[in-house]
């Protein structure tokens, strides 16, 4: 059935824009074999319509013209249905080639796939094709992903994307259990290797940004529209950045083990070596780098300020008591 469908709207298509003038319904039924064998009048315009919006949702432009005795017609002019020429430079060919690659573990890694092909068919070299986009200018053979391994970035991608309102159950860092969580999602986005969600927490009324990693169980869609307007602009990044501690109000002292934090080795203004496997460093210290140093456990010991060290223990004793 499936196959006979296909090719019905194919030689519908084919009709429609082989002609010169428009076609009335009684023409095109008695050019379409599939048309000839309806069983009856209301059968074929059934059939005929079905077909009709199918093509248009396919992207066909067909028009609809009234003819000088009254007569309905269509047909499908090829200026209004041939695409302009895609010309893209190299930087805009390597996002495209990048963005595909999020979607390699999610549902759209089908379309991206079948995008991408269309794209190389055309002669359009992307990212991991291994060809220079320049051959005057030298590419590093390194290959750049964005991982998306999350089970929640699915759904909240989709729910990102159709504007529906998700609950799931989420686990601060300072926090023994999870909580449920009602949102609003508006936009993912990935920052140093995590993927967070900025939306409107319903309960909190307030807009709020979610680690993906930190959410437990399933994320679940519900019925109805958002309640809160969605912004122009989300400043994920900004907010995430503050979180951790990236708008320095101070600087922070801590001892680092040996061979350990990178991350916090790249922003440290001073390091110094101290023997027996530790070195002190001199950070950036702000909102949110207490959470952030949590997460290398006994690799990190935090010196001063004092506040910042009891910051540190409350969570590690929170974690030590879930």
């Amino acid at each position: 059935m499936a196959i006979a469908k296909a090719e019905r709207l194919m030689n519908l298509a084919l009709c429609l824009l082989g002609t010169r003038r428009p076609l009335t319904k009684r023409e095109l039924r008695s050019s379409i074999e599939a048309y000839i064998e309806a069983g009856s009048d209301d059968s074929f315009n059934r059939m005929f319509e079905r077909d009709k919006d199918d093509l248009r949702e396919l992207g066909l432009v067909i028009e609809t013209v009234e003819g000088i005795e009254g007569d309905i017609g269509y047909l499908a002019r090829r200026d209004s249905n041939r695409l302009p020429p895609i010309t893209l430079d190299a930087e805009e060919a390597a996002a495209l080639g990048l963005a595909a690659k999020i979607w390699q573990q999610a549902r759209l890694a089908g379309a991206a796939s079948g995008a991408l092909q269309k794209l190389r068919a055309a002669g359009m070299p992307l990212a991991g094709d291994g060809a220079d986009y320049d051959a005057g200018q030298p590419h590093s053979a390194l290959e750049p992903r964005i991982p998306a391994h999350e089970a929640a970035f699915e759904p909240l991608m989709l729910a990102c994307r159709d504007r529906r309102p998700v609950v799931f159950d989420y686990r601060k860092s300072n926090a023994a259990h999870p909580e449920q969580r009602q949102v609003e999602p508006w936009i993912l986005e990935c920052w140093r290797g995590h993927w967070y969600v900025a939306g409107w927490d319903r309960e909190r009324k307030a807009e709020r940004v979610f680690r993906l990693s930190r959410i437990t169980g399933k994320v679940r869609s519900r019925q109805g529209a958002f309640t809160a307007p969605v912004p122009d602009h989300v400043t994920v990044r900004e907010t995430v950045e503050s979180w951790a501690g990236e708008t320095a109000t101070g600087t922070a002292r801590i001892k680092l083990r040996a061979e350990h934090g990178y991350p916090l080795r790249a922003r440290a203004l001073t390091v110094r070596e101290l023997g027996g496997g530790w070195d002190e460093l001199e950070i950036p210290n702000g909102h949110g780098l207490d959470a952030w140093l949590v997460e290398f456990g006994p690799d990190v010991v935090v010196l001063e300020p004092a506040e910042l060290r009891a910051e540190v223990i409350d969570r590690l004793r929170a974690v030590a008591k879930g």
